[in-house]
């Protein structure tokens, strides 16, 4: 894929981290689209016109595609593909799941129609054996999208369930979630999105172990951390680098991106966060 000229930013004097252009491979940065607030093709206009070169993907969350006006829906994914971001899914084929394999068919065939390039393959709230995920990553890969499957620790994931009831539904070992990320990229996945409940969602003290288990035996850029909390994304960075793959929410992308530029942050961040490119 032709990578695309990043636009001459100002103050160019000033020297920051500065990111590859797209389509990139490290430094990934997808954000939220609507779920806890209305993201439409204006807002998002706005966005891209300003912060548009650090966006490297967006992702629709709790299905909320299906309540919206198709019209609305495809404005959106080519105003992405307008500025070179591709659109995912987010987790809700785990609801489709629940209605039958032709149901999973026909969702996989819009979501074709309609222009999405991922279909996220997650299990938060439903059990599935792997082989099965398996199957839904090749159909996926058969239909000309790109599968990326959200693995985790924490049982009944998603949909922000309060912190008790997630500890009371328990964790699982990391090292089978490591087993089955590396069987998914196996099969033909692009990335893997590692769910933060469990890790550092929810859950005290944080996780942090996990993370460098999946980064030791998967890769670092094969995975991406969903991090959709300030506090979260700059711990990633400060202890993984600027270009650590993140999901963050839409609101977050200019307080994240002057992290990785290393221009602003936090007493712990501040002047610390730099890169060495030759």
């Amino acid at each position: 894929m032709k990578r695309t000229k990043q636009p001459k930013r100002s103050f160019s004097f000033l020297q920051i981290n500065e990111h590859e252009s797209k389509p990139r491979k490290r430094g990934l940065t997808e954000i939220r689209g609507p779920y806890y607030s209305l993201v439409g093709r204006r807002y998002l206009e706005d966005l891209f016109e300003t912060m548009g070169a650090y966006v490297d993907s967006l992702k629709f969350a709790g299905g909320s595609f299906t309540l919206m006006p198709q019209r609305a829906v495809q404005e959106i994914i080519d105003l992405c593909h307008k500025h070179d971001v591709i659109v995912s899914t987010g987790g809700f084929i785990e609801r489709v799941l629940a209605q039958g394999s032709d149901a999973v068919r026909k969702y996989v065939a819009e979501c074709k129609k309609l222009g999405f390039d991922i279909i996220e393959i997650s299990a938060g709230f439903i059990s599935i054996p792997t082989d099965d995920w398996l199957r839904l990553i090749e159909l996926v890969r058969k239909s000309g999208l790109k599968a990326k499957p959200e693995v985790g620790i924490q049982f009944g994931a998603g949909g922000a369930t309060a912190a008790a009831e997630l500890k009371a539904e328990g964790t699982r070992d990391p090292s089978w979630a490591i087993g089955q990320a590396k069987r998914f990229l196996e099969a033909g996945a692009d990335i893997i999105m590692i769910e933060s409940e469990g890790i550092t969602e929810n859950v005290d003290p944080w996780r942090t172990d996990v993370p460098a288990k999946f980064i030791d035996e998967v890769g670092m850029d094969r995975l991406m951390f969903e991090a959709a909390d300030p506090d979260v994304f700059a711990w990633y960075i400060k202890n993984y680098g600027a270009d650590v793959n993140l999901f963050v929410d839409h609101s977050q992308i200019v307080q994240l991106e002057c992290l990785r530029a290393g221009i602003w942050g936090t007493k712990s961040l501040w002047g610390r966060v730099v890169t060495y490119k030759e």
